[in-house]
């Protein structure tokens, strides 16, 4: 089996030693405690035995857990550019792109397996969403553009927490750097409201014109009819696999939120056993090939 879970959060309750950032309380943690140890409890009954991990918004730009859990589960404490991470997990940080040099920070991080950076769409502000969005201007600023030609660079990607109103901006973006590698989270959270709009998945399939953009076939509980087998997705699927194949998708749970209230199971099944569309090749790609390209 030998599966990848190309998205999932972690964190600890030992706010001593890993503080949350200003702005968050403990009572945002919730669950109390996501360890790794915890998700493996989950995960490991599916096949699944590598991860990609995503900074948590309540750290913000401190990814000091993200870090030590990488270090610890397997890869060494640092990375020449260009080797492999070994371990159990990949890393996706969250930096602040308002400073006057992000790339600094993407090429030191580099160094400790870290290969993608998440950014949020315009309906967030320092990872929580708003009651204001702005679809529009929300890529302008001069941090991002640095960041955008780093990954280019490094061959770390780009991965976009976003909604389809962000997509005229990230297409924008992806022609102005038609080298970075970005992935798109979450389907782009087509279908959150429980209607899958034949124009969301239209736009989504049209950025597949950009051939260093991947999507991420995940949180699964959130979208469409919001219950397992969670079939009402498969058309949406269909379109996405036709549009980018199955070498620019990858299946990820977004644990321990997929655990809420369903089953770890009920996420990889939707891949695994219940898509006919996809042959045994196919499935290699979506559950394991094209996040260890990408993350690892």
């Amino acid at each position: 089996m030998h599966h990848i879970d190309a998205h999932v959060h972690v964190w600890t309750p030992d706010t001593d030693h890993y503080p949350l950032a200003a702005g968050f309380k403990k009572e945002n943690m919730k669950p109390p405690s996501f360890t790794p140890q915890e998700l493996f409890k989950h995960c490991r009954p599916s096949g699944v035995e590598r991860i990609v991990l995503i900074q948590m918004s309540f750290y913000r730009h401190n990814n000091s857990y993200m870090l030590d859990m990488m270090k610890l589960h397997g890869g060494p404490s640092e990375f020449k550019t260009g080797v492999k991470l070994s371990g159990t997990f990949g890393g996706v940080a969250v930096i602040d792109h308002e400073v006057a040099k992000p790339d600094d920070e993407m090429r030191r991080l580099l160094k400790f397996g870290v290969r993608g950076f998440r950014i949020y769409g315009g309906a967030w502000k320092a990872g929580k969403q708003t009651d204001k969005p702005d679809f529009a201007h929300w890529l302008d600023a001069p941090g991002y553009a640095r960041m955008f030609a780093a990954a280019a660079e490094t061959g770390q990607s780009i991965c976009g927490l976003i909604n389809p109103q962000d997509l005229p901006a990230f297409d924008a973006k992806c022609k102005r750097f038609p080298d970075s590698s970005v992935v798109i989270d979450h389907v782009c959270r087509i279908g959150a409201d429980g209607q899958i709009r034949n124009a969301d998945v239209q736009a989504l399939c049209d950025m597949a014109k950009h051939k260093k953009v991947t999507v991420k076939l995940s949180a699964f509980y959130a979208f469409g009819a919001k219950k397992p087998p969670h079939d009402d997705l498969a058309p949406m699927i269909r379109r996405l696999f036709d549009s980018y194949g199955p070498e620019r998708l990858m299946w990820a749970s977004d644990c321990p939120f997929q655990v809420d209230n369903e089953k770890y199971d009920d996420s990889i099944a939707l891949v695994r056993d219940r898509l006919d569309f996809l042959s045994a090749g196919d499935k290699e790609w979506v559950l394991r090939k094209t996040a260890e390209r990408v993350f690892f």
